[in-house]
Parts: C-alpha cells; structure tokens; sequence
C-alpha cells in the first residue's frame, strides 16, 4: 500500500468508493468520470505503478484483474466491453495505481465519432 495513493485508499475503506466487485487480489469500483454507461475500475489490492509492474511483481494479480472483469461485464448484463490499461502520463494515466478500464453499454465504433 501506498500511503499517498487514493486508489489504495479505496482498497482498504478508508475513502468511500462505489465497490461493485471484489476478489482476493483486486477491487472493482466504478469510475468518477465516465466514458461510457459502464465504467468500472478494477485494481490489484497492492499497488503497482502500472499494468507491466503488476506482471513482473505479481503475474497472478494480473490475472486475476481480468478475472474480475469478466464478473463485472457479467454483472452489469454487457454483451461486450472494452478493457484497457493506460501506462504512464503521455497515454492519460493519471493515478499511479495499476487499473484496468472495463467499459461497456454503448457501441464502440471506428472511428470514433
């Protein structure tokens, strides 16, 4: 855990987070701004900087991330989503705790528009 980290934060309860999921290695919570109807975070319990940290450190987790998804995508009735990572500042990452982006509930359509 990371003191300064608001992610982290949510993991143990002290700051309020719309759970919708939990496992043993990662947290679901929906996302303060949305980008599409469904839009839910899901974050390794430990904190890694990034998606590549969390393979390196804890492959397990990693998986586990992705498991968790799927329950979510379940959950919330999706017929499909979209699960992306954004690694580092230049691709909008910007809390310094590994998430995985699960969207869902619209069309995702090329190009976008």
């Amino acid at each position: 855990m990371s003191a300064d980290c608001i992610f982290c934060k949510i993991v143990a309860g002290d700051l309020p987070g719309d759970i919708v999921a939990e496992s043993e290695l990662s947290v679901a919570f929906r996302d303060l701004m949305p980008q599409a109807p469904t839009h839910v975070l899901v974050v390794p319990r430990s904190h890694h900087e990034n998606a590549a940290e969390v393979a390196a450190a804890e492959p397990q987790a990693l998986a586990d991330m992705f498991l968790l998804a799927r329950t979510v995508a379940e959950q919330e009735g999706l017929e499909g989503y979209r699960a992306v990572f954004n690694t580092g500042a230049a691709a909008q990452q910007t809390v310094f705790h590994a998430h995985l982006h699960v969207l869902g509930g619209r069309p995702f359509t090329w190009p976008p528009g």
